[in-house]
């Protein structure tokens, strides 16, 4: 008798088990999570024009159209930096450069969630654009965040240590970076075609159901689930 009630307790456990992968993985497929998301990796830093230009037009409409629902977004703002022997880090637009860059790393660090951290990056780059870079502690308040952490932080050694890191995952790409922005798509760069990052993304990107951002492309997915987009 107790072995059977032993059996029926395993069982239970086991269906309870199944229930709950099971559950998981449909939740996934139903948002487009997990393994299937495209990995994108910007490299850039924030006093570049064209790297400001692509966060505030093309980044900033990925995430309103939804396509960065189905990536793994991971910003590194470094770029063309150069790090002494002694760990001073200078900036291809100066010290003021130097700074923002950490601000970001700061940021992305203080708020790991890409929407909150995109926002707050996207509201630098929108006042750097307008030549309104020195205002850039204004976007604490139009984001609704807490500068404590990000002012902690760039103002003391973590901030110069985010810098170092990002700038060894620079260094360490392959191919090696050209210019900024260095759009890589599930490590490939897209060299001069970043501007149409979203049409990589989308031929990518083999979740379900098929996102809304990439029906007017016209492409067709590499695996061939979907059809003609």
């Amino acid at each position: 008798m107790a072995r059977g009630l032993h059996h029926l307790l395993l069982l239970a456990a086991l269906l309870q088990l199944l229930s709950t992968t099971s559950a998981a993985t449909a939740g996934d497929v139903a948002t487009g999570s997990g393994s299937e998301k495209v990995h994108v990796a910007i490299y850039y830093e924030s006093l570049c024009p064209y790297s400001v230009r692509f966060v505030a037009n093309h980044l900033l409409k990925a995430y309103r159209d939804g396509l960065l629902d189905a990536a793994d977004l991971t910003l590194v703002p470094y770029g063309n930096a150069k790090v002494n022997a002694h760990g001073a880090i200078t900036c291809q637009h100066g010290p003021e450069e130097c700074l923002l860059n950490t601000v970001e790393a700061c940021a992305i660090d203080a708020w790991p969630d890409v929407k909150v951290h995109l926002g707050f990056i996207y509201c630098v780059s929108d006042l750097v654009m307008k030549n309104k870079h020195r205002e850039w502690e204004s976007c604490f308040q139009k984001q609704g965040l807490d500068p404590r952490p990000v002012t902690e932080c760039y103002k003391g050694e973590r901030g110069h240590n985010l810098s170092l890191e990002y700038g060894k995952q620079t260094a360490a790409l392959v191919p090696p970076h050209q210019f900024v922005p260095w759009v890589v798509v599930d490590g490939k760069p897209l060299y001069n075609d970043y501007g149409n990052f979203k049409a990589y993304v989308c031929k990518a990107y083999k979740g379900y159901p098929l996102l809304e951002a990439c029906r007017s492309l016209g492409l067709e997915a590499d695996n061939n689930v979907y059809g003609p987009l």
